[in-house]
């Protein structure tokens, strides 16, 4: 249950690069370089909402541990994901990249992983 509330990150590395792994449109990787979203988690057992706002848009997912589940990107694509907990982290995994969650201290800290390129992100939580 550490997750549940919202946290508002604070920085980002290898943003750029990341979404480029991705194929990101530049335009979308441009804007997004600045954006400081703010992520929601409520978690009830093993059924988790996340929903990250961002002024540009929000974008909110629904998923069970254990069970695959479709989520909606940022840039309003659809991926198949299978989510699980393992030693305290939130891992979701899809066929492009892994996106794993942790609450370090007072932190979140996000790392996504597509290839050998990795995006860490840090969120305070508000």
């Amino acid at each position: 249950m550490a997750f549940n509330g919202a946290w508002q990150m604070y920085s980002q590395e290898n943003h750029e690069e990341f979404f480029k792994v991705l194929s990101v449109p530049d335009t979308l990787v441009r804007i997004m370089r600045d954006v400081k979203p703010v992520t929601e988690i409520e978690q009830n057992g093993e059924d988790f909402v996340v929903t990250v706002k961002t002024p540009l848009r929000s974008t909110s997912n629904s998923f069970t541990l254990g069970r695959e589940s479709i989520m909606n990107t940022m840039d309003g694509k659809k991926l198949k994901c299978m989510a699980r907990m393992e030693d305290g982290k939130l891992i979701c995994t899809t066929d492009k990249f892994t996106h794993v969650r942790e609450v370090q201290g007072e932190e979140m800290v996000e790392t996504m992983t597509a290839g050998a390129t990795s995006l860490i992100r840090r969120s305070k939580k508000i």
